[in-house]
């Protein structure tokens, strides 16, 4: 195997970004300073107050202007190593004072209250409860250890295996960096010893825990129904076709590679092989939290449950499945709570900041300005489509996927709504009720592109966390290379074939 040199990263760097937070901290909070003393001791409307005042005092920027100072801020906070659940959120309530005064501040409470009392949202702390029971349970290394007995004759049977359950642990899941985590541990020491490519090991494991962003019950796809203002259940049955396409491109391509080069993904020896008796006998293992996921989503796509009840039934049967598999602790019920208490913290902060942040620029003109602009460029509907699937790529380069949604979505929406899509190749395009439906289906997959893309994709990092120091960033980029051009393939297809999308919601929903 050849050697790998680990990235170091650079000290000046690191310097310049602390010095200018500092910097910035202290200029803040000077100002801030100012602006106290002002509304303590003077008139806050009048035309007499200390040194300077703050409130207003971009109240006359256009908005071409303001969208360059809005979104660079936020940029060079990002790029400075500062959370964007704080950043977002601090942001938007500067600029509401810096461009209004203190009463227009009351847009905070406006944009935030909604938000609370969307019942809908209640059901992300339960799914990712769900999630994390079945992961502190042990439910998933034994699913792991089930499908690799099964497939681990076969060339590349590793590597499929990794992409096969992790196609089984979305629909547990649904949250992307635990799946990436956990196949990092259990499944890349296993395919490293049997002397797998460490491409093509790293590749599968990052590309399987993606499809966590595409298939039911991704917590991604709540929050864009939410926000968009969609039904849940037919953007799940809208994911479900896209998500199994691209687990099977995966499954593939990890097949024909390694039966043109056999060397990169060798099968498992004979003596590691068992017979067909203890295969079937290993599948008891999987009854359970198969049911469990077959129950859950089938009551959201039959219609008999909302989302929340639905979650809540997936909360009570993940404790159940890990009573049945005598893996329930109190310890477990401990740990998977507090990691869900901090989940949907982080979730909720970044959802009330970019509401914030966006509801200001919205009612600033920018979702006018936006549309204008995108219009303004003479591109044809798919056109349209094809620029805002380009500036999610770049914005995934660089954002969370939460930041992303609640930036992108409600700009980009409308305009989607407002325009009629034919079809290309002489093909239907998708009728003017499912437009909203599919473009979510394509916002998810290109979500999934958006883990992949260096050079700051999530899914690169959480792999990085796992992986044994000879292996280096530069390998971990380069074995995601080929994943995204098959994630590419696969949104292109959704594009042109927009049945694969709308089928499902339109067979149950009768649309």
């Amino acid at each position: 195997m050849s050697t790998f040199t680990v990235a170091k990263p650079r000290p000046w760097m690191n310097t310049f970004w602390t010095w200018l937070m500092i910097v910035a901290t202290v200029g803040i909070a000077f100002a801030v300073l100012v602006e106290m003393i002002n509304i303590a001791f003077y008139d806050p409307y009048g035309d007499e107050y200390f040194l300077f005042r703050t409130a207003g005092v971009l109240s006359g920027m256009d908005i071409a202007s303001l969208t360059w100072l809005m979104f660079g801020s936020l940029f060079v906070c990002l790029m400075a190593g500062l959370p964007l659940a704080f950043v977002i959120g601090g942001l938007g309530v500067i600029f509401v004072y810096l461009v209004g005064d203190q009463a227009m501040l009351n847009i905070v409470p406006s944009r935030i209250f909604p938000m609370m009392t969307n019942s809908d949202l209640a059901a992300i702390p339960l799914f990712i409860f769900m999630a994390t029971m079945l992961e502190r349970a042990g439910i998933i290394e034994e699913m792991f250890d089930v499908v690799y007995k099964w497939m681990g004759g076969l060339r590349g049977g590793l590597a499929a295996s990794t992409i096969l359950a992790s196609t089984l642990l979305a629909a547990m899941v649904g949250v992307v960096g635990a799946a990436v985590v956990t196949m990092g541990i259990i499944a890349l020491p296993a395919m490293l010893k049997r002397n797998y490519d460490p491409q093509l090991a790293i590749g599968s494991i990052m590309a399987g825990g993606t499809l966590g962003v595409l298939i039911p019950p991704s917590i991604l796809a709540i929050l864009y129904a939410v926000v968009a203002q969609q039904s849940v259940g037919e953007l799940y049955l809208g994911s479900v076709v896209p998500g199994l396409m691209l687990s099977g491109m995966y499954l593939g391509y990890v097949f024909l590679r390694t039966y043109l080069k056999p060397e990169l993904g060798p099968a498992l020896p004979l003596e590691e092989r068992i017979g067909l008796v203890e295969k079937l006998k290993l599948l008891k293992g999987l009854i359970m939290p198969i049911l469990l996921v077959v129950i859950v989503l089938g009551m959201l796509f039959i219609g008999i449950a909302t989302p929340v009840e639905a979650a809540g039934v997936g909360s009570f049967g993940a404790i159940a499945v890990a009573l049945m598999h005598r893996r329930f602790t109190f310890k477990t019920l401990k740990d998977a709570s507090v990691t869900t208490a901090r989940s949907t913290a982080m979730v909720l902060w970044i959802i009330f900041g970019a509401s914030i942040f966006v509801g200001f620029y919205i009612l600033q003109g920018g979702q006018q300005f936006i549309t204008e602009a995108i219009l303004g460029t003479g591109l044809s509907p798919y056109g349209v489509l094809v620029l805002m699937m380009a500036l999610l790529v770049v914005l995934g380069m660089f954002l969370d996927w939460v930041g992303i949604l609640l930036l992108a979505v409600p700009i980009f929406v409308p305009i989607i709504r407002s325009m009629t899509f034919d079809g290309v190749f002489g093909l239907p395009g998708p009728s003017p009720d499912a437009v909203a439906i599919w473009f979510g289906v394509l916002y998810l997959v290109n979500m999934q592109m958006s883990f992949l893309s260096p050079p700051f994709g999530y899914a690169l990092f959480y792999i990085r966390g796992v992986c044994p120091p000879e292996i280096s960033m530069a390998t971990i980029f380069r074995s995601a290379l080929v994943f995204l051009v098959l994630q590419t393939l696969g949104l292109a297809l959704c594009v042109i074939f927009p049945s694969l999308v709308t089928y499902l919601p339109d067979l149950v929903y009768g649309r």
